[in-house]
């Protein structure tokens, strides 16, 4: 298909010199020089010495091979022929962008989840170049040239992310995963806090990049006499019994006019909110701020008093369109639920009539749902929807459809149902629709994104009394309540007494069989039949070391929250093989004309290596991580769980280049021009989606 709205030579170009103007650094084209590419986050290069022409000769130009292994979600950036990027143990690095050779390599291994990495913040003021980036709590500055802390930034190069929140809050748990943002000399930091009631609030906080003070705060859950401050109960921002309402997935920044959009995510807890009756206003909000003050310039409320965990989970993309006939500065924000929503820049006034839908009340004592939710009347929803699912809609690959018709019919899959004991059917999954990778966007109003349509089961039980299990994962509760009595709390076993160790089991067995033994039982073990299909999903998963885990309070630190209901686990509707208990596709990648709000196309997204054993192609997979477009007119992108690397042609969503990664990469790539010849770099950690584990970065090129 052909672009609708061709964007002026002329125009770009002035575009390019009044960004170069305000960020003080080369715009995304022979460098890549901030995350997603620039402050716009729209992932694009005018890069064109790859096209569609020659895109089939790409070679890898070089690896670099980092010092540890495991998930690496960074989106490197590229500034003067230096490449800076994060192991997945948190070690910033510096690199020689033509060759891969290590320049420099910053702090020591942390081997914690919670800290995964998407990337860096370059900072310059003439001579003094800065890599700010974050290491669990803490906020480092460092040389850019040398990789060593700066003595007069924070405490000896560092500032914790816990400076300026409440004395309740100080001992809370705080990482930081995604790049802060730069406004002049100011860095606005993004934080990833517990999903629990014990989560500290998501203030939103800038820091001088000079000194690493404090410079201002917006209150996500208002304080007395702020605006929004009647949608929680009149004590919430004292944070004894809620939090969060955080940005977590980074932000986009309009310099020219001082506006940074800010996406938040939903009040802790996410999935129970009768102790927070009301809107929960600054929760699931696209927010314009200030950015030297931090004042509100305008919001909009995506998800009203959110229950189903529904983050706004990448930072928004600004765009500009033609509407009746004019010029409009927009930001448009992706969503897990699918939706886009798309607004004028300044104003905040939607450019598609929104509709406010109702939605069905809660079951639970207590809780009390808001009654309706915002719905785009465009676009369309990128992925499905879960109350337009029937049976047929069951995964016709599956050997126990049956079992999954049956399944089917007892849960909740209505728009918008609240959690409940009976189960609700949660599609897009906690992990979208849209995630954290985010969506790609042309100069001329090109929306890009890659989707997952992965149905998840959410079901509400009662919490037990006990608080001593407040901050295991679910299926690690339910270790400890069913196992652990013979196995061991540590999971050693006690072979004296035939109880074996389940240490490492993921090495010995596929978990296909462990659920077998969990349910049958074997020799004696007795089987646990009392079990649900879902608890044994997060018993399995917890087994394996890929349950989906969610930031909860430091251990020994905080008083948990006791509330009513917990769940019964982040548990995915899968057949008896491990594949989504719904029919393909199971990724797509989409094109959205947002002038229009039409799609120009949308094809599958990655490969099911189960089912390509048996012909079936074309199924869509799960993906993380974003796409990079080109003004040559490709998109690239890996994300799916085959490992492969592929180029599309993004006026038609035909794939003209694939490539197999040494480990699947779950990263945005980057696109940049060093010693004359254009790079496309990726980070190949694997280990997401049950994947081999790797380290390399790789860089693809032409031949010379």
């Amino acid at each position: 298909m052909k672009r609708i709205l061709p964007f002026s030579l002329l125009g770009f170009l002035a575009y390019l010199f009044i960004a170069f103007l305000l960020t003080d650094v080369e715009p995304a084209g022979n460098d890549w020089p901030e995350y997603l590419g620039g402050p716009d986050r729209n992932h694009y290069s005018t890069l064109t010495d790859i096209g569609p022409d020659n895109v089939t000769k790409l070679k890898i130009a070089w690896r670099y091979s980092t010092p540890d292994s495991g998930q690496m979600q960074v989106s490197p950036i590229v500034i003067n022929g230096v490449l800076y990027g994060v192991t997945s143990s948190v070690q910033a690095f510096a690199l020689n962008a033509a060759t891969g050779k290590e320049i420099w390599r910053f702090g020591d291994p942390l081997k914690s989840w919670e800290s995964t990495s998407r990337g860096v913040t370059y900072w310059r003021d003439g001579e003094d170049e800065r890599i700010l980036y974050t290491v669990g709590p803490n906020l480092w500055a460092l040389n850019a040239k040398t990789g060593k802390p700066i003595s007069g930034f924070g405490d000896g190069g560092k500032v914790d992310l816990h400076t300026g929140l409440p004395e309740v809050s100080q001992k809370k748990s705080i990482v930081s995963n995604t790049p802060g943002t730069l406004f002049e000399d100011l860095i606005i930091m993004p934080l990833r806090l517990s999903e629990g009631a014990d989560a500290a609030p998501g203030d939103i906080r800038a820091f001088n990049v000079r000194t690493g003070k404090l410079e201002w705060t917006f209150h996500t859950i208002p304080y007395p006499g702020e605006y929004g401050y009647k949608t929680f109960p009149k004590d919430a921002y004292k944070n004894t019994y809620t939090g969060a309402a955080n940005n977590w997935a980074g932000m986009s920044i309009d310099r020219k006019r001082g506006i940074v959009y800010v996406p938040t995510g939903s009040a802790g807890f996410d999935f129970y909110g009768g102790n927070r009756k009301g809107q929960n206003l600054f929760a699931n909000c696209l927010l314009a701020l200030n950015a030297r003050t931090g004042k509100r310039l305008w919001h909009y409320q995506t998800t009203h008093h959110d229950i189903w965990d529904r983050d706004l989970p990448a930072p928004p993309n600004l765009v500009t369109l033609q509407k009746d006939g004019k010029s409009v500065d927009a930001v448009a924000q992706i969503s897990k639920q699918g939706f886009v929503f798309v607004f004028d820049r300044v104003t905040g006034k939607p450019l598609f009539p929104i509709n406010e839908v109702p939605v069905a009340p809660s079951d639970l004592k207590g809780e009390k749902a808001w009654k309706t939710q915002p719905v785009p009347s465009l676009p369309l929803p990128y992925a499905r929807q879960s109350n337009a699912l029937t049976e047929n809609d069951i995964n016709p690959y599956s050997e126990n459809r049956e079992e999954l018709v049956q399944r089917f019919r007892t849960y909740k899959k209505g728009f918008y149902d609240p959690p409940s004991k009976q189960g609700t059917i949660i599609l897009p999954g906690f992990d979208g629709g849209g995630e954290w990778g985010g969506a790609a966007a042309d100069p001329d109003g090109i929306l890009y994104v890659n989707s997952n349509e992965m149905a998840w089961i959410l079901t509400m039980v009662d919490k037990p009394a006990a608080t001593q299990m407040a901050n295991a994962s679910p299926g690690e509760r339910i270790y400890l309540t069913t196992c652990a009595s013979c196995h061991g709390v540590d999971r050693k076993g006690n072979p004296q007494s035939n109880f074996p160790s389940l240490l490492g089991i993921e090495k010995k067995r596929d978990k296909a069989y462990v659920t077998q033994i969990i349910t049958a039982g074997k020799g004696m073990m007795p089987g646990f039949t009392a079990l649900s299909a879902e608890q044994k999903q997060a018993l399995v998963a917890y087994l394996f070391g890929d349950e989906k885990k969610e930031m909860g309070a430091a251990a020994g630190t905080y008083k948990p929250v006791q509330l009513p209901y917990t769940i019964t686990g982040y548990n995915k509707f899968l057949d008896n093989k491990g594949l989504p208990a719904i029919g393909p596709p199971w990724g797509t990648l989409n094109a959205i004309n947002l002038n229009t709000g039409e799609y120009l196309w949308q094809v599958p997204l990655g490969e099911e290596p189960a089912l390509v054993a048996k012909g079936i192609r074309n199924t869509g997979v799960e993906n993380y991580g974003g796409p990079v477009i080109t003004a040559s007119g490709l998109l690239f992108i890996a994300a799916t769980k085959d490992g492969m690397f592929r180029a599309f042609d993004k006026r038609t969503g035909e794939v003209l280049w694939e490539t197999k990664l040494p480990a699947a990469s779950f990263a945005t790539p980057a696109t940049y021009m060093a010693d004359g010849k254009q790079y496309i770099v990726l980070a190949c950690g694997g280990t997401k989606l049950g994947t081999p584990k790797g380290n390399q970065y790789v860089a693809f090129a032409l031949p010379d």
